[in-house]
């Protein structure tokens, strides 16, 4: 019992000088301790500077005036890490079982850089400091077995968050707090950060299953979540340190432009019906080389639905490879948006504002979104309702390339024909319009109804126009407007005016021309349409139309001359009659007088020379060749005159 009680004692006495000697190290050394287990942990070179603070027991911890963490060696721009008043605890109980446990790493105000090359590495990925690989993500198996690491308390304050992914803009993010909480070596952890990218607060949880296997390289189930005061964005799934992740995404906003606004997107104005409120759930997957996968996408855009998927590259511009289906789409929030006087959302692929009193909006086209993507996005829909066309099934392929979208009208079933061809909207220097439609069979008073408010004109015909404009506004863009086309219609009618009456009476009041064929062509040039050969047929008449209509100024001026067939012997009777003014209320009115000329030429001249006849014989003159009663009456005065005054000086 003696020998139990002084080997006892012999122990205290040993432990009491070893925890006596630790007290007497000095705070440098303590410090490169701490230092060297972060190198072991990290494999990089850690410095602890300025004045140090020691604790000791149960805690091993050092305070500093700075703590500095290296970067990898292929990183271009300074430490990952550098804090001012940094603090370290390192458990001294698990450390004398060989295992590293981190009780708390506290930092202000610390520079934390992140990098990543399209190769797949990472800053973020650490090999152990000891030559093997504890932290790396390599598909190799260890050398050696890691040592047990813990970080129980993670604390950041007012960190300045730098990414720094290859062919990606720089991603700058100043005011950080950032935690994590992992209690046990192998069970999970809990990370929290809190930024501001612009005005509002966005906050980021995520809880991660064994996070010590996900600092070994192991692709780990987690749940992410991210909110602002706009919405937020869950994701259910596993992620990975070398980037790659995959799971269900549910992004949910009550107002997605203040959501895009928190995030830094600046101000982006969304109609109703194209996202202003979203709930969004899709499966992703990202890739470490940032290839993104989005599958089973179901989309309510608030309003407008869709279904589809999407394939995206995120190295520099985003290219994309999409398929959506968008069902019945009512695009009526965008028109009105364009046509209220404020700027237009960011997309140019709404059809133009209507025609109105006022004239086409001023307002400018904000074609940005553009830049912002590049790729091919395939569009099926059973209806579309632009506000001022209505279309019904659609097929279209959009390809974008620097800024020059391009439009493929595969199919679009509209107005009880088809449309095809190809739209074109380039910004990479200003913004203009332009392309090549043919349109089959469409139905034209509906068309022209709701393109340009003409109600008057029915029929079914087929039609072709090329055509480029430019411009910052929709004004501009209708005023610059040149090109070509043809229209050819079959079998139709012309409400409020009827030729039949036109030819008796000359009342153009009411009533309705029916037509068996129209033809014409036509050419643009700033904004103005000339046509020079309209070519009407109907049973009695023909009708013949020359003028212009200002495509920019929303007005006509055009002679439409009909010509009765069977009146007037062999020579017809023709009614030129003007169409002009404001589209919304044009004037109709018959020009009489080229009337007359025209239909009766060889009885004016009959009448003419009647009376050229009667003249001469009640007057007592007589004409010479070419010359009129009026010069040879005055000739005849002009003589009598001269003989009188011979007679004067007889």
């Amino acid at each position: 019992m003696k020998w139990i009680i002084r080997a006892i004692g012999i122990l205290l006495l040993i432990l009491a000088v070893a925890v006596g000697s630790l007290f007497l190290l000095p705070a440098d050394r303590i410090a490169r301790i701490a230092a060297d287990q972060l190198h072991n942990l990290t494999g990089r070179e850690v410095t602890i500077t300025g004045d140090v603070g020691l604790t000791f027991w149960p805690v091993l911890g050092v305070t500093a005036g700075g703590l500095e963490v290296g970067n990898a060696d292929w990183a271009k721009d300074g430490a990952m890490l550098s804090a001012a008043n940094a603090a370290i605890g390192v458990d001294a109980m698990a450390l004398i079982r060989g295992e590293i446990k981190i009780t708390n790493i506290e930092a202000q105000s610390p520079t934390i850089r992140l990098e990543q090359r399209r190769d797949g590495r990472a800053s973020w990925q650490f090999s152990d400091g000891g030559g093997a690989a504890s932290i790396e993500t390599a598909p190799s198996a260890p050398a050696r077995s890691p040592r047990p690491l813990t970080i129980q308390r993670l604390d950041i304050t007012d960190a300045t968050l730098i990414y720094d992914a290859e062919g990606a803009d720089l991603v700058r993010f100043a005011g950080v707090d950032l935690s994590l909480d992992w209690p046990e070596r192998a069970g999970d952890a809990v990370i929290k950060a809190a930024l501001r990218p612009a005005a509002d607060r966005v906050t980021i949880e995520a809880k991660i299953d064994r996070f010590d296997q996900l600092l070994n390289g192991d692709i780990r189930p987690l749940r992410a979540r991210v909110d602002t005061k706009g919405g937020g964005v869950t994701l259910a799934g596993r992620a990975g340190l070398s980037g790659a992740v995959a799971g269900d995404l549910w992004f949910k906003t009550s107002n997605t432009e203040r959501f895009l606004a928190a995030l830094g997107a600046g101000a982006i104005a969304l109609p109703q019906g194209l996202g202003k409120t979203t709930d969004i759930k899709l499966d992703l997957t990202l890739t470490p080389d940032r290839r993104l996968a989005l599958r089973d996408v179901v989309a309510d855009l608030g309003g407008n639905a869709l279904t589809g998927a999407a394939d995206i590259t995120l190295n520099g511009t985003p290219d994309v490879n999409a398929q959506f289906n968008v069902g019945t789409l009512d695009l009526t929030g965008f028109a009105r948006s364009d046509t209220s006087g404020s700027p237009a959302p960011a997309s140019s692929t709404a059809a133009p504002a209507p025609a109105s009193s006022s004239g086409w909006s001023t307002a400018p086209i904000d074609a940005s979104a553009l830049a912002g993507f590049n790729g091919e996005i395939a569009l099926r829909a059973d209806s579309i309702d632009l506000g001022t066309l209505s279309l019904g099934a659609t097929r279209v392929l959009l390809r974008n390339d620097r800024s020059r979208l391009v439009a493929e009208l595969r199919e679009i079933r509209a107005y009880a024909g088809v449309i095809s061809g190809e739209f074109v909207i380039n910004n990479r220097n200003g913004l203009s319009v332009g392309g090549a439609l043919n349109a089959q069979s469409i139905a034209m008073q509906p068309l022209l109804q709701q393109t340009a408010g003409l109600g008057r004109f029915h029929g079914t015909g087929d039609a072709e126009v090329s055509f480029l404009g430019s411009g910052a506004s929709l004004n501009a863009i209708m005023r610059s407007l040149s090109g070509s086309g043809a229209v050819n219609v079959g079998r139709g009618h012309i409400d409020g005016i009827d030729l039949d009456a036109l030819m008796g009476n000359f009342d153009v009041e009411g009533g309705t021309t029916v037509f068996d064929s129209l033809a014409a062509t036509f050419d643009m040039d700033q904004g103005v349409l000339r046509n020079d050969d309209l070519l009407m047929q109907l049973p009695n008449f023909t009708a013949t139309g020359t003028g212009q209509v200002g495509l920019g100024a929303q007005t006509l001026d055009y002679t439409v001359t009909p010509k009765a067939l069977q009146v007037n012997g062999d020579r017809g009777l023709a009614i030129p009659v003007r169409i002009f003014g404001p589209w919304a209320a044009p004037q109709i009115k018959p020009d009489l007088q080229a009337a007359v000329d025209m239909n009766f030429a060889k009885e004016k001249e009959k009448a003419r020379q009647k009376l050229n006849e009667k003249l001469e014989e009640e007057l007592g003159v007589s004409r010479q060749d070419g010359q009129s009663v009026e010069d040879a009456l005055k000739q005849k005065v002009e003589d009598e005159l001269r003989r009188g005054l011979f007679k004067l000086f007889d």
